[in-house]
């Protein structure tokens, strides 16, 4: 008999059931946030972010563990009191009785863009169930990690009791799909009401919609935008061309240098990490990432090795005339974003650095370089010897009755870091309720109905054993 298969004990049971009954209230209240379009981007309306945040607030005060139930936010930035303020953020907390341990619960309540409605199946703030599955932006990514908070603890108070030892602390960011850009002022500005022996943070996903998973690795992220200026002025095509250089040119072959010929990233100084990784096919990723036929894949090396623990360089954006609108003119500039990601082991810095020599040595023609707006996220390692991941993975196996398979990630949750510098102590779990075909930031994100359940029996089976530990 394998451990998956061990009978349970009466507390498991217990909570298995509260879940079980929580069900409806906990997708009726996830609906209910889904409908508020929190999109944190500067180009949208802030007081849906400030309607998400009263609703989320309700939730926890609704909860009658809290002795404190905020709503604040912090300045961006180093400007102070005059600097710009981030968007709302939810804190609550209640004091750890007994030598229990306190325990940091972390979700986001703003979601990203919708895009464009012809592109959705259905109203994307419109939640809708089709089969098991919820779908509507955010109903997973971060609603749903909200939602697995709100939950578990609604579990934990309906089998325990709402005098229970175990500290508590929760923060609902209300920016982190814009970049968390007022996160470690408001860290250092609330440290006492989050301080935690271990930190849960519900923004990760999971092997399938059968087989749980711890994220231990997360790489960084390197942002810029990178302008190639040749001409004072555009110029004429038909008189100029052959002679003069419009920034095009310089910026395509430029470009061109960051990769080897596999497509790997060929920037002198961006480090891989050494780990071991699971074994998962090309012909998987050609399947979850929607492959077009007869397009080769990138890099070298394990599948996922490419994508947890190697460094890669994305154009996600250009600024040039479209083609609709294009003249025959030489470009005097060009600007593209570029979005690195950085493998754990590497400092952010580092890897801009390493970037940014390598642009400079290689731009053509002696074209003008321009380097602005940079945004730096370092990588993370969870270390997964401490008590904490030991009673995360033991609860994922008893919620999903599936080993869990720790997994890294590969994109980036940059806040992370700033966790670590705050609470250097702290023991950081990084969980969640999304799966692969959750499609989070895409059109037509969705969560599965099952893994939302089993995800909350997870964080309501970990909360109620580490309020043993008093």
């Amino acid at each position: 008999m394998n451990e998956a298969d061990q009978p349970r004990d009466d507390l498991t049971t217990a909570l298995d059931d509260a879940v079980q009954a929580g069900m409806p209230h906990a997708v009726a209240d996830l609906t209910d946030l889904v409908r508020i379009p929190s999109v944190s981007w500067s180009a949208f309306d802030p007081k849906n972010v400030e309607r998400s945040a009263d609703a989320v607030a309700r939730l926890l005060r609704d909860l009658h563990v809290f002795e404190s139930v905020a709503i604040a936010r912090a300045p961006i930035g180093e400007g102070g009191a005059d600097a710009e303020q981030g968007q709302p953020a939810v804190i609550a907390r209640r004091a750890a009785r007994g030598g229990a341990p306190t325990v940091l619960l972390y979700a986001h309540h703003d979601v990203q863009p919708p895009g464009k409605d012809e592109d959705w199946q259905t109203s994307p703030f419109e939640p809708t169930v089709r089969g098991d599955r919820l779908y509507a932006r955010g109903a997973a990514d971060d609603k749903a990690g909200v939602m697995a908070h709100v939950a578990a603890i609604r579990a934990l108070t309906e089998t325990v009791g709402d005098e229970f030892d175990l500290g508590l602390a929760v923060f609902i960011e209300g920016e982190e799909e814009f970049g968390s850009r007022s996160f470690a002022n408001f860290l250092a500005q609330n440290k006492d009401a989050l301080a935690a022996d271990a930190i849960i943070v519900a923004d990760s996903d999971n092997w399938s919609v059968d087989v749980p998973a711890l994220t231990v690795g997360l790489r960084g992220n390197v942002t810029f935008r990178l302008t190639v200026s040749t001409l004072e002025h555009a110029s004429h095509s038909g008189m100029y061309g052959g002679g003069v250089p419009d920034a095009m040119i310089p910026l395509v072959r430029l470009l061109a240098t960051l990769h080897d010929d596999d497509g790997s990233v060929a920037v002198q100084g961006m480090t891989s990490h050494d780990a071991d990784v699971p074994e998962f096919s090309e012909e998987q990723l050609r399947e979850d990432a929607a492959v077009l036929d007869g397009v080769s894949l990138i890099g070298r090396g394990p599948v996922l090795s490419r994508l947890w623990n190697q460094p890669t360089i994305t154009v996600t954006g250009i600024d040039a005339p479209s083609v609709a609108n294009a003249s025959n003119t030489l470009l005097p500039s060009v600007a593209v974003r570029i979005s690195a990601r950085v493998a754990p082991g590497q400092r952010a810095r580092d890897a801009f650095d390493a970037l940014e020599r390598h642009l400079r040595a290689n731009v053509p023609f002696g074209a003008h370089l321009e380097i602005d707006d940079v945004d730096l996220g370092d990588p993370f390692l969870v270390d997964t010897s401490g008590w904490a991941a030991r009673e995360a993975k033991a609860a994922m196996r008893d919620a999903w009755g599936a080993e869990p398979v720790e997994t890294g990630i590969g994109g980036s949750i940059p806040f992370i870091a700033d966790l670590v510098r705050e609470f250097p102590d702290a023991q950081i779990l990084v969980t969640g309720v999304e799966d692969p075909d959750t499609r989070a930031h895409s059109p037509n994100e969705s969560l599965h109905l099952g893994v939302f359940r089993r995800a909350i029996l997870t964080e309501a089976l970990l909360l109620a054993r580490l309020n043993r530990r008093g």
